[in-house]
């Protein structure tokens, strides 16, 4: 059916729904940028985004367990597995289990992992560059996302009151 000219304005609730107005949707799609550009600094190191972060925590902490990279990282451990047979596949980490507790699995990195941290350093600057941030734009914003996934993190839907922002 066509749309009638003198359509009236959405109502303040109604632009609530536009796409534009999501912040999912800003998120989302920022993502998808930021992953699409790390794509080609990723690979002469021969890493995909979610391996770069699992070396990422690594290179901070070395010998962590499975179970507190994936807290670090929020994934699971069925996301996390194959990540990691992948990264040991290619030498980058060896896993073994912890000596006192058998049931931890930790994750050390091997010297070719240690030395891929070298080739790294490179693309967090070119990575600002990209986004047209000064640095202490990309720190605040940084900062700003961090209490986001807190703040999300610890909502409860359930308890949420309706009301108009």
């Amino acid at each position: 059916m066509p749309r009638n000219k003198t359509t009236a304005a959405p109502s303040k609730a109604e632009q609530w729904l536009q796409l534009d107005q999501q912040l999912c949707f800003a998120l989302y799609a920022s993502s998808l940028a930021m992953t699409k550009l790390y794509k080609p600094l990723l690979e002469p190191l021969g890493l995909t985004y979610p391996q770069y972060l699992v070396m990422l925590v690594l290179w901070e902490a070395d010998g962590i367990s499975v179970s507190t990279l994936g807290q670090r990282l929020s994934l699971d451990s069925g996301t996390l597995t194959p990540l990691l047979k992948r990264l040991e596949a290619g030498a980058l980490i060896n896993r073994r289990r912890a000596q006192d507790d058998e049931r931890r699995v930790d994750i050390f990195l091997s010297d070719a992992g240690r030395a891929l941290k070298a080739q790294a350093v490179g693309i967090p600057p070119q990575l600002a560059c990209a986004s047209a941030c000064s640095l202490d734009e990309l720190v605040s914003l940084t900062r700003r996302l961090h209490e986001l996934r807190k703040q999300l993190s610890g909502a409860n839907l359930s308890s949420l009151n309706h009301h108009s922002l």
